[in-house]
């Protein structure tokens, strides 16, 4: 058993927690206040990998291993936690174009993602169906050579100015076995957009997307028909890891910076950190916040070796979130007034790792995966 990170994935590390510090963390906050990401941004990030990490090195990418790709969320995420939300998507756009798609849409999209100059949705969620994602409404309706798609995708990361979406959408009446994929550009007409007013990750603008008779031609489907949902699912395993990743480096940051802040701060005539109701504190949230990071890294390794990893990758997403999101917290009120600021990181860290205990399954989903593949799927209480 090696714990080791390869020379090249410590020495990304290092840079990577350097970057974070000096260049994502400043500007962490002006999302929080409403500036919107310019396509400068993006294409700086795109310089760093966070587009091209999975896509094919003929396109343009890295097609780097899932290990790595948890390396560059984590240290990310502990300077702009948003910045991993571009790694998450766009792992997931590039696994299924690149893994499903027609060449020809393979060819157009893929090297314009990597290079920043394509931001892709995911359009799962409906108002009605997030957890039980096989019951979507959306339709698509095979006319000629084209599919005309019609419907409502809620709560959808980069809906304020993403490109296209992988929508989606029910081609037949057959539950979970009726859903395809498709990519659908979001410059055409019929489509209508609806930013929503989120506590936290605001960089991302998350909304709804509206189709309304919006034609796409029949190449654009993202592999066969009714083959969409058992993708998402395979695209689920691996991003919860990620998620997962993302919280702990907005933890782990949170932590160090505590440790830091009550060395320093002196009460009743000795430093904070002196007083064992803070240091064990720290102390506990080390120990779950590292328990989690394995749990992840365990997630992403298995799928680089090519194993089950659908358990592991519900407990990584279900521990991840919960510790992160109650280690910031504890943090921010061992800083005092001063964390409790927006002038402080902590508060916007906590709001954006909480959204993250929703988005690509709820706490409650994540334990019916984990209990499903410990009893057997004959005990799953959601099934007929």
């Amino acid at each position: 058993m090696d714990f080791a990170f390869t020379e090249d994935q410590l020495l990304l590390q290092q840079t990577l927690r350097q970057y974070a510090k000096e260049k994502l963390l400043p500007n962490y906050a002006r999302w929080d206040r409403g500036e919107k990401v310019s396509r400068t941004e993006l294409h700086e990030a795109a310089k760093l990998g966070v587009f091209g990490l999975r896509v094919p090195e003929k396109f343009g990418g890295q097609e780097a291993d899932y290990v790595t790709c948890g390396i560059m969320t984590e240290e990310l995420s502990r300077g702009d936690f948003n910045y991993s939300l571009y790694i998450q998507l766009g792992v997931i756009a590039c696994e299924l174009l690149s893994g499903f798609a027609h060449p020809e849409v393979q060819a157009e999209w893929l090297p314009r993602h990597a290079t920043g100059d394509a931001v892709i949705a995911f359009g799962l969620t409906e108002p009605s169906a997030g957890s039980d994602a096989a019951n979507i409404t959306t339709r698509a309706v095979k006319t000629g050579d084209d599919y005309v798609i019609s419907g409502e995708k809620a709560s959808i990361t980069f809906a304020g100015y993403a490109d296209a979406c992988i929508v989606f959408a029910r081609t037949s009446d057959q539950g979970a076995r009726g859903i395809s994929a498709f990519l659908v550009p979001l410059d055409g007409p019929g489509v209508t957009r609806q930013v929503y007013k989120t506590p936290g990750e605001r960089l991302t603008q998350r909304g709804s997307l509206f189709f309304d008779n919006v034609r796409v031609p029949a190449r654009n489907r993202v592999g066969g028909e009714s083959g969409g949902f058992a993708q998402a699912m395979i695209a689920f395993d691996f991003n919860r890891a990620l998620i997962a990743l993302a919280c702990v480096g907005a933890a782990q940051q949170s932590l160090e910076d505590t440790i830091d802040y009550t060395k320093g701060r002196h009460v009743f005539g000795k430093p904070l950190a002196k007083f064992e109701g803070v240091s064990f504190q720290v102390a506990e949230y080390l120990t779950m916040v590292e328990a989690a990071r394995l749990i992840a890294y365990k997630c992403l390794w298995l799928k680089d070796q090519g194993q089950k990893h659908t358990k592991e990758a519900a407990m990584a997403k279900w521990l991840g979130p919960k510790t992160s999101a109650e280690a910031i917290h504890a943090c921010l009120i061992l800083h005092g007034h001063y964390g409790y600021n927006m002038d402080s990181p902590l508060e916007q860290r906590w709001r954006d790792v909480v959204g993250l205990e929703i988005g690509d399954g709820t706490p409650e989903i994540m334990k019916g995966v984990i209990a499903r593949e410990a009893f057997g799927r004959e005990y799953t209480s959601y099934r007929d």
